[in-house]
């Protein structure tokens, strides 16, 4: 099967699987001395979240992304697999 032809939802099932499997194998792997540079990584987003109160109805909304190295390779194994299945 040619890679044009799967689809882009289960794409974008194995990156996502990737970043959270990887990200939280870093985040077990920050207490560990020789795994501490997996946990290494940025968050960045939106810090207060934005409120819209219409008085029927409050709306909030925040988006904080936090990125590290675990989840990167996590990612990139992803692709691969994708590519590879």
């Amino acid at each position: 099967m040619a890679t044009r032809d799967k689809s882009t939802w289960i794409y974008i099932v194995f990156i996502l699987s990737g970043l959270v499997i990887g990200g939280l194998i870093g985040e077990l792997a920050a207490g560990i001395n020789g795994l501490w540079w997996l946990s290494y990584g940025q968050s960045f987003g939106i810090e207060t979240p934005l409120i819209i109160n219409l008085n029927v109805i409050k709306i909030t909304f925040a988006l904080m992304i936090k990125i590290n190295i675990a989840s990167i390779i996590g990612m990139a194994i992803g692709i691969f697999i994708y590519r590879k299945v």
